[in-house]
């Protein structure tokens, strides 16, 4: 495809400055620009000595100039995105939501990107939601998933304004997302910050009571996905073998960072980046087929 969608991040912070670098490497997205509130911020010094066009007085200053993208990515705040959500809509923009705000369907690339295609704002629930509801969502389509319970782990330096600002959203969100995306008829979301020094990894564990128990399709379910997560989150791992007691399935992650611009450690921030950068990709691909088949029949009349 010759021609790229373009697209522009709200949030000049830690998460939007990550996603910039792996959005620059995309073959169907063209970042045009970074917008943010802080002129002094490093996000929006690092866009514009890239390049880009560089806006510092928020959504107002991206609406002013709407021709600049086909796709807005939000990594501001959960109530920032609220009242962002609104000027967007009207615009006909594209929406996908870094915060826990949502608005719009949550998403995971492995489990039901390919049945919200068509919305114009779409959620990427949270670090712990996509880091552990596509283990949920292996396991609850081959044994019934009752209930599920999940604890994030993220070391505190990993851990900036944004992530502590959205605590209540992240317990509130993660939990529907196990539910809504992941399938399990309860679920549960905690969030534990460590303060070791050195920082440590993002760890998550995944509790699940089944239905119907059969270890060798569970765990081949979970291997199976976990290699889906793989292609577009190369740091995320099983860190032990699942483990089966009763009609309880127990199942311990990693995930290290790609080291774009967050430490390694910072895998709670990296893997948000990178689904959503995969959600841009698979939208953009879509947006220009679409814009293709409507081109094709203007021609042909």
């Amino acid at each position: 495809m010759a021609r790229k969608i373009k697209a522009a991040i709200i949030g000049s912070g830690n998460i939007g400055t990550d996603l910039m670098y792996k959005l620059e490497k995309s073959n169907v997205i063209e970042l045009t620009a970074m917008v943010g509130i802080d002129p002094d911020s490093d996000g929006l010094k690092r866009a514009g000595e890239k390049g880009y066009r560089v806006i510092n007085n928020g959504i107002k200053g991206l609406m002013e100039e709407p021709n600049l993208f086909e796709i807005a990515f939000d990594a501001t705040s959960a109530k920032a995105h609220f009242k962002h959500a609104k000027s967007l809509r009207k615009a006909g923009k594209l929406v996908i939501d870094l915060t826990p705000a949502a608005v719009g369907p949550f998403l995971s690339p492995v489990v039901n990107l390919g049945t919200n295609l068509d919305e114009l704002n779409v959620n990427m629930i949270t670090c712990g939601g996509q880091a552990t509801i596509p283990i949920v969502h292996a396991v609850n389509r081959v044994a019934d998933v009752t209930y599920a319970e999940i604890v994030a782990t993220v070391s505190s330096k990993s851990a900036g304004p944004g992530t502590r600002a959205n605590i209540d959203e992240f317990t509130i969100t993660t939990k529907r997302g196990i539910e809504e995306v992941g399938g399990a008829d309860l679920g549960k979301a905690v969030i534990i910050i460590n303060p070791a020094d050195p920082p440590i990894l993002m760890r998550d564990t995944v509790y699940c009571e089944v239905k119907n128990i059969d270890e060798e399709a569970i765990s081949q379910s979970i291997h199976s996905i976990v290699e889906e997560i793989q292609d577009y989150v190369p740091g995320y791992r099983l860190k032990q073998e699942v483990l089966f007691e009763g009609n309880r399935v127990t199942v311990f992650l990693e995930i290290e960072g790609a080291g774009d611009y967050f430490p390694p450690y910072a895998g709670n921030l990296d893997i948000m980046t990178a689904a959503a950068t995969r959600v841009g990709e698979d939208f953009a691909v879509h947006m220009l087929h679409k814009q293709e088949k409507q081109q094709t029949a203007a021609a042909k009349q």
